[in-house]
């Protein structure tokens, strides 16, 4: 009788656009369990793949590192990200969001608990180049499953609240190291990294869904789809019968082309975010990976130097989001004018012009700005992209700004060996955040032109927040 009841209550099937059923909705559980699930993967992505830069002090006491050995240890995580962004994400794009972010997440937890058995240099290159590798892939599709499951007005915003977990675990390996390290030595701080990242990849392998507009993209499993979306919430009214589109997206027959990435207005917008994550990236890498010990060479305490470090990423995570929401609210030139800032304080430090007494609250509030501007702008990298090339594209631009990343460690290290005064490097680094404030400017100008006519190829729409 019941079965014959829910049979006559049960409507025809028929066509739900996913785009439109999203739109305009308010933020479910499932949405917050999914951010807080991405934003620990995250979290422990920025833990491993920064803990290096607060525990090189020691590695260089004990295993008699150059400065130059130094950045190249610095610079195979970043390669190994740089390849990782490139592979992951295109298997992302193939077999789903889901399985590539648990097997990235398992793969960075091992790596960086292998780190601390290695003694041997060529070994520890290895092992950050292959932690690399995995952190690369976890990032921009974390980033993308998110996006795939919210309304477009709040994406922004949910994605530089999971880049703020990258932040806050950056933050987070100082206090670390601190406690662990003078006690357990430098090793002690990457195993307890990996227990932690291989105990996230449990959890998210329990509670991680797939994008259903992944699914559609692609055309598979679409009970998956229903069901997933019964997940996000039980009162819509979708069934396993019915046929779902995603009407804002034009459907490609063919994987992800590279140009892909210039069609309509992302011909000028794609090099445009290209040129200004690189240069924001070879700002954040250098410091992250030289800012302690570049601040414990200007005669600040080793743990002095740590915390400063720490409190300007995690002030950094939270101006990321206050900056990104004031820029939605007055346009990319609030976040131009904060990325502006940076460099007459970068200057100012850098020349030795700031009286002693305010020297660590300066380099605090420039810290906070250098993380909080790079997040702030990076959020925004997903929304211009459709789904069926969103992580590839995400990973292809993080791809050219680890490019920056990778060469600032080495660039860091050269200029230190030649000599220059430790201090001297805050100037020289401006021109990283004076090229970004560039591209901002470009950005929000070319946002504000009229989009090309449609291509043959389908009209890639620039949403607008």
């Amino acid at each position: 009788m019941e079965r014959e009841f829910s049979k006559a209550m049960t409507r025809p099937a028929r066509t739900i656009d996913l785009a439109g059923l999203l739109e305009g909705r308010k933020l479910t559980p499932f949405n917050y369990l999914l951010i807080g699930l991405s934003w620990l993967v995250t979290m422990f992505d920025g833990l491993d793949m920064m803990m290096v830069s607060f525990t090189a002090p020691y590695m260089q006491d004990e295993l008699r590192l150059t400065d130059m050995q130094l950045s190249g240890a610095f610079s195979a995580g970043t390669l190994g990200m740089i390849i990782g962004g490139l592979i992951f994400t295109y298997i992302g794009d193939r077999i789903g969001r889901r399985p590539t972010i648990i097997m990235c997440t398992l793969a960075f937890g091992v790596f960086t608990f292998l780190t601390g058995f290695a003694t041997w240099y060529p070994a520890l290159l290895a092992l950050r180049f292959l932690d690399g590798l995995a952190i690369g892939g976890a990032l921009p599709l974390a980033w993308a499953l998110n996006v795939e499951f919210i309304p477009s007005k709040l994406r922004a915003t949910v994605v530089a609240f999971i880049m703020m977990g990258f932040s806050i675990g950056s933050s987070l390996a100082a206090p670390l190291t601190n406690w662990i390290a003078p006690t357990y030595g430098w090793e002690g701080v990457y195993f307890a990294g990996g227990i932690g990242s291989v105990l996230c990849a449990i959890l998210i392998a329990i509670f991680l869904p797939e994008s259903p507009r992944f699914l559609i993209s692609k055309g598979v499993k679409p009970e998956l789809v229903h069901t997933t979306l019964k997940r996000l919430d039980p009162a819509l009214d979708v069934q396993a019968e019915d046929r779902f589109i995603l009407a804002d997206e034009s459907k490609r027959e063919s994987g992800f082309q590279l140009g892909q990435l210039f069609e309509g207005r992302l011909r000028l917008l794609t090099p445009i975010i290209w040129i200004g994550y690189f240069a924001s990236a070879l700002g954040i890498f250098f410091k992250s990976a030289f800012g302690p010990t570049i601040l414990e060479r200007m005669q600040i305490a080793r743990e002095v130097a740590a915390n400063v470090s720490a409190i300007g990423g995690l002030l950094g995570a939270i101006a990321g989001v206050v900056i990104m929401r004031l820029s939605a609210r007055f346009g990319l030139g609030f976040a131009a004018t904060c990325t502006l800032l940076i460099v007459p304080m970068a200057v100012a430090i850098g020349m030795e012009w700031v009286p002693a007494w305010l020297l660590l609250p300066i380099l605090v509030v420039q810290s906070m700005l250098v993380g909080g501007c790079h997040t702030a702008i990076i959020s925004q990298l997903a929304l211009y992209y459709p789904t069926g090339i969103r992580a590839s594209a995400g990973g292809v631009a993080s791809a050219i700004g680890k490019m920056g990343g990778f060469i600032g460690p080495f660039i860091g290290a050269a200029i230190l060996t030649a000599g220059v005064p430790a201090v001297r490097t805050y100037a020289i680094a401006a021109i990283c955040p004076f090229i970004l404030f560039l591209s901002i400017v470009a950005i929000s100008a070319l946002l504000r032109r009229p989009e090309p006519a449609a291509n043959g190829n389908g009209r890639v729409a620039v949403p607008a927040e």
